[in-house]
């Protein structure tokens, strides 16, 4: 089974094809995965691996953890874009998470001032006041919506949720406007025996809808890079990807980075 991709709580930096020049904070545990989704896609593996033993690291101990790292980056001159929080799971799940985007903040101003401060998030849990308060502070909001229709979230993401559906996660995307970025996995494949393709002109049709009405300040679009926990997925290729975008931006007007 493919297990957990990061065993420390501050790791990199590492160069994102999306982000640049990332150092990423995994606020789930170091030896296992806690998620509300269990993407079919997730290189971080699916959920039935187990949360591990470390348990979610304290507020203090990665607020002391991402200064030391920052300490040694900026004593060895070394270039930063952007501190991601991602990882082995879901970051908006640990308890603290609006404190620690408040410490990471200060750090941040601290050390690499110009660098930003990027969250990964499934918007699961964006209907919380304070996440959502959260979130707003960061200066890349970055959320996912891998589908604008319920029965192909729950082929792709496998929300734990069981009242998580489309129509409520835009619309509590909505809330956010401008302050975020929305970001879609394209892929295809079957898995369990259940087809699965949301390039579909009627699952672009029903996202490009969902962008209008969420209005984000741009849709960061990609496809598979790396091995995959479910084995029959297949990447969407670039020129689709870029064919999609067109079509994104010609019905909506808003910007769209392919990945």
């Amino acid at each position: 089974m493919q297990t957990v991709l990061f065993h420390s709580t501050i790791f990199g930096p590492i160069h994102s094809r999306r982000l640049g020049v990332s150092l990423g904070v995994n606020l789930t545990p170091d030896d296992g995965k806690i998620c509300t989704f269990d993407c079919l896609y997730c290189e971080a593996g699916f959920n039935a691996q187990g949360t591990g033993t470390t348990g979610l690291p304290p507020r203090e101990t990665v607020a002391r953890l991402l200064e030391s790292r920052l300490s040694a980056m900026k004593a060895a001159d070394q270039p930063l874009d952007v501190i991601t929080f991602s990882g082995n799971g879901e970051p908006t799940v640990h308890p603290d998470f609006h404190n620690i985007i408040d410490d990471t903040l200060h750090i941040r101003d601290r050390y690499y001032p110009d660098a930003k401060v990027s969250v990964l998030s499934n918007s699961t849990r964006i209907d919380r006041r304070e996440v959502r308060e959260a979130l707003m502070k960061v200066d890349n909001n970055i959320l996912k919506l891998d589908s604008a229709i319920t029965d192909t979230i729950r082929l792709i993401d496998r929300p734990t949720l069981s009242n998580f559906t489309a129509d409520k996660v835009i619309g509590e995307l909505e809330k956010f406007g401008k302050d975020c970025i929305i970001q879609t996995m394209f892929l295809r494949g079957e898995h369990d025996g259940n087809p699965i393709d949301n390039t579909t002109p009627r699952e672009v049709t029903a996202l490009i809808e969902a962008y209008r009405r969420i209005n984000p300040r741009e849709v960061m679009i990609y496809s598979i890079d790396r091995t995959t926990p479910a084995e029959h997925l297949e990447k969407v290729s670039h020129d689709e990807l870029n064919a999609i975008a067109r079509r994104i931006t010609s019905e909506t007007g808003i910007p769209v980075q392919v990945a």
